[in-house]
């Protein structure tokens, strides 16, 4: 692009198409920010300026029940047969050797003694779904969930787990779900990210890896935001507010800064990182007033806060509310960056601490929702990078704990198109395999993918030769949890 067509377009004082601007440019992502800009300095059209954006809303292939996605992340892998997977003949054999089929003596694994489970398990709503003792919250939404108890992984380890749930491969860099998704359907809200991870205390094993845009356009990258930071905005997110410079003089900074980006760009076509940061310092500038807003909990009535809790897992179930509210199309929730559900040790003194922390805030979200209408086409999950062991890793003692384990662990869903009240496969007796309903992690994808109107196969991008995909070669809906 040459300097003298930005003087000219700016001369006219005439409004411009972004389609006419975009074909008299040949503009890439960066040039779509730029279109935003002169639309603000009353360049384009207004229809114009709603054209065009890579975070613009569209529609998917075919119409999926679900809008949006909450992403409740127990990091670190809780235990399903302390959850809700109970298993009452692993009680029997607490404390003996396990009656496998197979010898269980080489994998340490689950070479130790069998581990019954301390909590009690009932039935709930008129589902009958049996829910541990640690839940009791959660199990009054019973007849809205959709157990998975027969999902399985690759590997069990933490750092292969999480990239396997997040991204759908076990170590190379691809885009994370999140990703998938705001690259397929794009935000309802261009002045919020469209991708919004919630996860406290720091960054998790494998870090930003677990929530990147990898090869696709950088726009479509997770923002991470630290909620244990403080309840105030301003201090969740740095330099949220400007107070040095009116927002009317800061415009126009901004805009003289992008034609000068766009410059530079045009020596440099096809920098998806150059694109990236010039989509990003146009939504950084948006964010000074839309963010304020969807961040601050504060905002809400006392009835609502108090329904969430006052505590750190209760703000950010609220924050996730508030966002999808207002248009932002994936948020993920992590409890904790730490592996706090990794339970190696005093398994039941941490899980009834960790599901205290967040059962009354994860109930609090699905009442929510659905007394706004928005469960129905909001899909809620929760679930971790793989489950637990049905044998001791150590000595029986109120230490004793169990070791990651990834043939067979619960998930489960709510709301977005998924079958309600329902319980989907089976491990054994014991919990040692599954028994029936197999369900791999790129078979979840490919269903979360059909809840929101895709193709898992279809829904591609072009990098390095090849059409890539969420599932890789892999993965099919499984029917039997929708609706």
């Amino acid at each position: 692009m040459k300097p003298d067509f930005i003087q000219g377009l700016l001369a006219t004082q005439r409004p411009v198409s972004r389609r006419q601007a975009l074909s008299q440019a040949g503009f890439g992502i960066g040039g779509l920010a730029l279109a935003g800009v002169l639309s603000d300095m009353g360049l384009t059209s207004a229809h114009a300026a709603a054209e065009g954006s890579p975070l613009a809303s569209h529609a998917s292939m075919q119409v999926g029940k679900a809008k949006r996605i909450i992403h409740l992340f127990m990091n670190g892998g809780p235990s399903q047969m302390d959850t809700f997977d109970p298993k009452p003949k692993l009680n029997e054999f607490h404390g003996k050797t396990l009656p496998a089929g197979k010898d269980l003596g080489k994998d340490k694994r689950l070479s130790g003694a069998a581990l019954g489970s301390k909590f009690a398990f009932k039935k709930h709503g008129q589902s009958g779904i049996e829910i541990s003792e640690l839940f009791p919250n959660v199990a009054r939404h019973a007849d809205e969930l959709c157990v998975i108890r027969s999902m399985f992984s690759d590997v069990p380890n933490h750092e292969s787990a999480l990239m396997m749930m997040n991204t759908g491969n076990l170590s190379l860099p691809r885009p994370s779900v999140g990703s998938w998704v705001l690259y397929g359907l794009g935000s309802e809200n261009q002045s919020l990210p469209g991708f919004v991870v919630l996860c406290p205390g720091g960054l998790p094993v494998s870090q930003s890896a677990n929530w990147r845009s990898a090869f696709l356009p950088g726009i479509y990258q997770g923002t991470h935001v630290d909620a244990k930071k403080s309840a105030d905005p301003e201090q969740l997110i740095a330099n949220l507010r400007n107070d040095f410079v009116l927002p009317d003089q800061q415009r126009k900074q901004l805009s003289y800064i992008q034609r000068l980006n766009e410059m530079h760009r045009q020596d440099r076509q096809g920098d998806s990182q150059l694109e990236a940061r010039i989509q990003s310092m146009e939504l950084a500038f948006r964010m000074q007033t839309e963010a304020t807003d969807a961040f601050d909990v504060n905002r809400e009535p006392e009835s609502i806060r108090k329904l969430y809790g006052d505590s750190l897992q209760g703000r950010q179930m609220l924050m996730a509310r508030r966002l999808v509210e207002r248009g932002v199309r994936y948020v993920q929730v992590w409890h904790g960056a730490g592996q706090p559900w990794d339970s190696h040790n005093s398994i039941e003194e941490s899980h009834r601490r960790l599901a205290g922390e967040c059962d009354q805030p994860i109930a609090a979200l699905l009442q929510d929702l659905k007394s706004r209408g928005m469960l129905e086409d909001t899909l809620v999950i929760w679930g971790g990078e793989f489950g637990r062991t049905p044998t001791a890793q150590m000595p029986l003692t109120p230490k004793v704990g169990r070791d990651h384990h990834s043939d067979g662990f619960s998930i489960w869903m709510a709301g977005g198109g998924v079958k309600a009240g329902h319980i989907h496969g089976a491990t054994d007796e014991i919990g040692l395999g599954i028994a029936q309903g197999k369900v791999h992690v790129h078979d979840l994808h490919a269903t979360i993918l059909h809840l929101l109107g895709f193709d898992h196969e279809a829904l591609t991008y072009r990098y390095a030769g090849r059409d890539f995909r969420l599932t890789d070669v892999f993965g099919k809906v499984v029917k039997d949890l929708l609706a």
